[in-house]
């Protein structure tokens, strides 16, 4: 992985002020220790920060094809990259170097913009074309590598990180409200919309390309979308009726996808909780590289959100070794919170994020740069509880014209004595993603945040915005898809590409010059999961039907069977007593006054209400979600916006 960045004049060729893209790229220092390369044209310039996994000693950026006629610098892996090479070659193409970036300006040139739906790996691409003065981004299919982009006046500036924005000079951090609106939507950030105003994420499976303007004509920056997901119609899934013939094609693929994230020119280990997906990518790692295998997990100081047993059990079982052991406690969650919002650019409810911070330290402190992990499987396989939720909500709605899940979804509320929104809302979103959605429910838990704590203007955004209908979905192919496969949609495009794979992934992992790889992710097992009918997916109410049959010949029948356990930590973290002198000053009357995002009164009412409602409670989460949002949303606006709401640990500070 690496990180990139670049300045390009939009009204001709000026040469980009001295000292922008150096100071870019310096703010990306912890995703490229490496290395750094730049690339400086009339009117452009790019940066590389690298850290080198792949053609350790020549593969610096930036790279070009043979004529100098474009140039690139490349975040991610491409894990074909070696069959691509020999394609290249077979064609004419002289390569240089065993790096994987150098295939992408060879590629280009073969196939212009047909190249990104050629690409296999995780990706972000900035690649200029000398002849045309054009400058291409591009992104992965599911958001795996993050990239942003703005345009100030007659400059577009992009880089992996918004801190890369923000050290240019040229862009002043302002909060977007509809970005922050997200947060309390999704506990996530899917974009294209960010928490900064006029900084923009680009969308998984999506390119920008910008033209300068030129002898008096206008710009162009135009967003082509190269990739979309897609599932069958309804009754025309793989209805494949014999498991062998299912589980040995399913197999093979998760072993292809694993044997290609193996490919490193350093050791790569991975993460192991314990659970079925880390197990799985484990067991097939250790079958193709050996057992000594690094693997590391976390210890929750929870017994109820401890892991360990389990993940000891795997590796026993395996024949590897113990996995390393990152502790975590409530009180380490406030401690990193802080240094986690900074690499995050977000306001983060999951605590738990925090503890995967920490984990990744420990990787690096361990000498290692890459890891592997299972997210992805509850994605294609219909993993989470939400989806049995729904599917027992919709025996109700079989009475023709009748929806009675809805009827019973308010009265739930109401005798838990919870704000509603409007009964025609949950008709609006589901029109938004063509028809009713498993993760409606599910992220509907924080929404109630909004009424609770939204401040006039925030509720001026809640009147007009529409979060949900900018996902982007294709309605027409959605409308005509099975229930369970519109449910799938929502999950990666917003819980893993806004939160797990940003987040929970790439941005705590890089802060710590960690790749994470994603074997789940690999293109080939997508397709296949995504055209089985939803019964090998959801089996009754047993989740990730499939792949538990895969599992039985790899795991224990305990790790095969085990239960669907989201990694997380206490919510509670923010609330312990003592309480840190830093929560209270970012929650106190004059510091919400200053942001003006939420009611005063409301928070500094349900901070002490909550303590006195049942633990475990619907009514109690909600209200311990909002609250725990509410901090993550001060804690950002102090870190980007105005660092005089409270006074930070030193350490913290320190860091910055």
């Amino acid at each position: 992985m690496c990180g990139i960045a670049g300045v390009m004049d939009l009204a001709g060729r000026r040469t980009v002020p001295e000292g922008v893209v150096e100071r870019m790229a310096r703010a990306l220092l912890h995703r490229g220790p490496d290395e750094e390369g730049f690339f400086r044209r009339p009117g452009v310039s790019l940066a590389s920060r690298r850290l080198s996994i792949v053609g350790l000693a020549d593969g610096q950026q930036p790279m070009s094809n043979e004529d100098q006629s474009a140039f690139t610098v490349f975040n991610g892996e491409l894990f074909d990259h070696v069959e691509k090479r020999a394609e290249l070659v077979a064609r004419g193409h002289r390569l240089h170097t065993h790096c994987d970036t150098e295939i992408i300006p060879h590629m280009w040139e073969d196939h212009q913009e047909g190249m990104f739906e050629r690409l296999r790996g995780q990706f972000a691409i900035a690649l200029y074309e000398v002849n045309r003065h054009r400058l291409t981004l591009g992104r992965d299919r599911f958001g795996i590598a993050p990239l942003y982009w703005t345009r100030q006046g007659d400059w577009l500036l992009f880089a992996s990180e918004i801190k890369g924005l923000l050290a240019s000079g040229m862009v002043t951090a302002k909060a977007d409200l509809h970005g922050l609106d997200q947060i309390f939507t999704f506990a996530a950030m899917p974009g294209p919309a960010t928490c900064f105003e006029g900084v923009q994420l680009l969308s998984p499976g999506h390119y920008l390309q910008i033209t300068p303007g030129e002898n008096g004509t206008a710009p162009v920056i135009a967003d082509h979308a190269y990739w979309e997901m897609d599932f069958p119609d309804r009754g025309d899934e793989n209805i494949e009726t014999d498991p062998r013939k299912l589980v040995d094609e399913f197999e093979q693929l998760l072993l292809n996808a694993v044997d290609k994230r193996l490919r490193a020119d350093v050791p790569v280990g991975a993460y192991l909780s314990g659970g079925l997906d880390s197990s799985m990518i484990v067991a097939m790692a250790c079958k193709l590289k050996g057992t000594a295998i690094n693997t590391y997990t976390i210890r929750v100081d929870d017994p109820a959100l401890d892991e360990l047993s389990a993940a000891n059990n795997t590796a026993k079982h395996i024949g590897t070794k113990p996995p390393i052991v990152q502790e975590f406690r409530a009180s380490d969650a406030l401690a990193t919170y802080p240094e986690l919002i900074q690499a995050a650019e977000c306001p983060v409810i999951d605590t738990s994020c925090a503890a995967l911070m920490q984990l990744a330290r420990r990787v690096h402190a361990n000498g290692q740069k890459v890891v592997l992990t299972g997210e992805g499987a509850d994605e294609w396989l219909a993993g989470y509880p939400w989806y049995k939720i729904a599917k027992i909500l919709g025996i109700l709605d079989l009475v023709p014209g009748m929806r009675l899940s809805n009827t019973v979804r308010r009265a739930f509320l109401r005798f838990s004595k919870v704000p509603q929104y409007p009964a025609a809302f949950r008709h609006h979103l589901e029109e938004c993603v063509g028809g009713p959605n498993a993760w409606i429910d599910s992220y509907g838990v924080l929404g109630l945040a909004k009424l609770r704590f939204y401040a006039e203007p925030m509720r001026e955004v809640l009147a007009h915005a529409r979060p949900w209908a900018g996902l982007g979905i294709n309605l027409e192919r959605a409308s005509r898809w099975h229930p369970l496969n519109r449910g799938l949609w929502v999950g990666a495009r917003v819980t893993l590409a806004g939160h797990l794979l940003q987040a929970k992934g790439d941005r705590v992992a890089m802060h710590s010059s960690v790749e994470v790889r994603y074997p789940f992710l690999d293109e080939a097992v997508f397709d296949f999961t995504a055209k089985l009918h939803p019964r090998w997916k959801l089996r009754g109410f047993r989740d990730k039907h499939l792949l538990r049959l895969v599992a039985e010949r790899w795991l224990p029948p305990a790790i095969a069977r085990r239960h669907k356990v989201i990694f997380r930590a206490p919510l509670d973290s923010f609330h312990i007593e003592p309480e840190p002198k830093y929560i209270g000053e970012l929650m106190s009357d004059e510091s919400l006054r200053r942001t003006g995002y939420f009611d005063v009164a409301a928070v500094r009412h349900w901070r002490k209400a909550f303590r006195q409602m049942r633990p475990g409670s619907l009514p109690r989460l909600s209200v311990e979600m909002g609250l725990a949002a509410v901090v993550a949303t001060q804690l950002w606006h102090h870190t980007f916006i105005d660092g005089s709401l409270a006074d930070l640990p030193t350490s913290v500070v320190a860091s910055k």
